[in-house]
């Protein structure tokens, strides 16, 4: 986001401003029980971690505003967010020298793929409140990552753990037609719009 930009010029081509705040998921709202959720980073890493609730809960807080696009054409802007930077998670484990992707797994099945660069941006933060209230249920709570430069479905809701990959592989929305990366400035929405680079 750049504060230097209009309104109009921060929304994609394609989208259009919304105030509130749409309701869109595959599969019921799961229930959230604080005494048995968990938080796990694994994969390509030295050592696997899990969290639990508390230990999550208790990682550096951090507040940043961003905007937010929909691939369904909405957008929002000045999202206020509050959670825990990817750099504040990622402190927790040491990456093997391999691992360029990753799988983040949710309630209900869902996964998501990123690659380890818009991953690791500096805007990325796993999100548990959202204009200064606690996620709505519908809305992710208790996690749900907030990617601002990519399509929202990136911004996994549940969010239960992060796979760190050597290889890339699709996820969920990706194995049936959307975009590997999912860059709203260039209305990657689709695989057929993918190229070699992707």
């Amino acid at each position: 986001m750049n504060k230097n930009q209009t309104p109009s010029e921060r929304v994609p081509p394609g989208q259009y401003l919304v105030e509130k705040w749409p309701v869109l998921s595959y599969g019921p709202t799961p229930r959230f029980n604080p005494a048995t959720w968990d938080f796990r980073l694994f994969g390509a890493v030295e050592q696997s971690v899990r969290l639990s609730y508390q230990q999550f809960r208790a990682l550096p807080q951090t507040q940043l505003t961003t905007d937010f696009h929909c691939v369904t054409t909405w957008s929002r802007l000045d999202n206020r967010w509050e959670g825990v930077l990817v750099k504040d998670v990622l402190a927790l484990v040491r990456l093997k020298a391999e691992a360029r992707h990753v799988m983040l797994h949710c309630d209900g099945g869902y996964t998501t793929n990123l690659s380890l660069e818009h991953f690791l941006d500096s805007d990325v933060i796993f999100a548990h409140r959202h204009d200064g209230q606690d996620l709505e249920p519908d809305h992710g709570w208790p996690l749900r990552l907030v990617v601002p430069k990519l399509y929202a479905w990136k911004s996994a809701k549940w969010l239960r753990g992060v796979e760190f990959l050597t290889e890339h592989k699709r996820g969920f929305w990706e194995v049936r037609g959307y975009h590997t990366r999912g860059n709203p400035w260039t209305e990657e929405r689709y695989s057929d719009q993918e190229d070699d680079e992707t």
